[in-house]
């Protein structure tokens, strides 16, 4: 197989994405983001990134980190909740039979600043809740949780005390699994299991209320149930949980993230090539997520995309247009991707199979840029997830080299 010309391996944090080729920076991606987020690193620990700088994003498999890092990148989201780790101020409301005792345990970002929560019965009486002002059709409330002792169930995440928009949690194996059975009214739900038996739990909700109401609670036995918590989050107006914002006093926003302008003229072929791309998407995104080749106008583009949450789709533009569309049952999964773009010899190959092709006499003129976003419309339909892998090569490649670069 040939070398690629341009190579994005993730493997630095910086101002920048760093490609491996070419080896002068032409392949960098300029890189943004007007705020500080959060990753999880490489000891699979919550931790803070820097304003301006990349992140690198370790993948966890039942707590416990699996894999190369991928470059994550987010749209601009906010957490509306206050004191998001301090379950201890007053701002939090908290019924007779619960109590909190702040800083007693090892949190997801290992220190000793998580809380516990204590629930002494079980009903009305046993909600530690806040309400925020919201707004849109859907609501997404996460938090993590860790089991310390007690039953282990019957504990219920939701944006009210109703048992249809909430998940009922069940912890076994002293705190190594937990469970959820959803309400009607849920949309989806999510568990991520953490580091230390820590566990993340997401709920997303139709709620067109202007406000939403935090809600964890004991919904029934006599024992006394004691967990950890840490880390609650609302995303109001959003059908997908992204990383963890923390706040103090007032909410705070992480700006979303662009990446931009790999490569020049001399790095692209305007007769073929092939552009292949290891990526994961968020899951219930249904908006487009745009990787492109492109003369930065509308005038000549090649592009990979998500879209609908259940679709893989190439679209080429030049000289006239060609596309092609692949089904999966979520974006929310790893997926190594190749476009081989040629006249008559278009083709889309996904995990290893040939899944749409072309024979177009399409033909283009001018590429000059590789983006993580679609620049002919002004730089919409970015694409957001974790990048593992973006590779260029300025030569079509066979079916045998396609299929080998896509397997997984």
């Amino acid at each position: 197989m040939a070398k690629p010309k341009l190579a994005l391996i993730p493997a630095t944090q910086g101002s920048k994405l760093y490609s491996v080729l070419p080896a002068d920076g032409v392949g960098d991606f300029n890189f943004s983001r007007g705020s500080a987020a959060t990753r999880i690193n490489k000891d699979g620990l919550i931790e803070t990134v820097a304003v301006g700088k990349s992140r690198l994003n370790y993948p966890l498999i039942d707590g416990v980190v699996n894999g190369c890092p991928s470059h994550l990148l987010e749209p601009q989201r906010t957490n509306l909740v206050t004191y998001s780790e301090d379950f201890s101020n007053s701002s939090w409301n908290k019924f007779p039979n619960v109590a909190i005792t702040p800083n007693t345990t090892i949190s997801p970002i290992g220190f000793l600043d998580a809380d516990t929560c204590t629930f002494t019965a079980s009903g009305g009486n046993t909600q530690l809740y806040k309400v925020v002002s919201t707004s849109g059709s859907t609501q997404t409330i996460s938090i993590f949780i860790k089991y310390l002792s007690g039953s282990g169930t019957n504990i219920r995440l939701s944006i009210s005390s109703a048992s249809t928009k909430g998940v009922d949690l069940t912890f076994s194996n002293n705190g190594e699994t937990l469970s959820a059975v959803k309400g009607a009214s849920v949309n989806d739900f999510s568990i991520e299991k953490h580091k230390n038996n820590w566990f993340r739990v997401s709920i997303s909700v139709a709620q067109s209320a202007s406000s939403t109401e935090f809600n964890l609670f004991k919904i029934s036995g006599s024992e006394t149930d004691i967990y950890a918590i840490w880390g609650a989050q609302i995303e109001s107006n959003q059908s997908f949980q992204t990383s963890y914002i923390p706040t103090t006093t007032s909410a705070v926003t992480r700006v979303a993230e662009t990446a931009t302008g790999a490569g020049d003229a001399s790095t692209f072929n305007d007769s073929e090539g092939v552009l292949m791309a290891e990526i994961k998407g968020f899951e219930n995104d249904i908006s487009l997520r745009t990787i492109s080749i492109n003369d930065s106008s509308n005038s000549n583009k090649i592009l990979i995309y998500f879209s609908s949450g259940t679709d893989i789709t190439f679209y080429a533009g030049g000289t006239g247009t060609t596309s092609g569309v692949f089904a999966v049952p979520s974006t929310d999964a790893n997926f190594k991707i190749a476009l081989k773009y040629k006249t008559n010899d278009f083709a889309l190959w996904v995990n290893g199979i040939e899944v749409s092709v072309s024979a177009s006499t399409n033909s283009f003129t001018g590429l000059n840029q590789l983006s993580f976003n679609n620049p002919y419309q002004g730089g919409t339909s970015p694409f957001y997830g974790n990048i593992k892998q973006i590779q260029y090569f300025n030569s079509a490649l066979t079916d045998a080299e396609l299929q080998a670069l896509t397997t997984i």
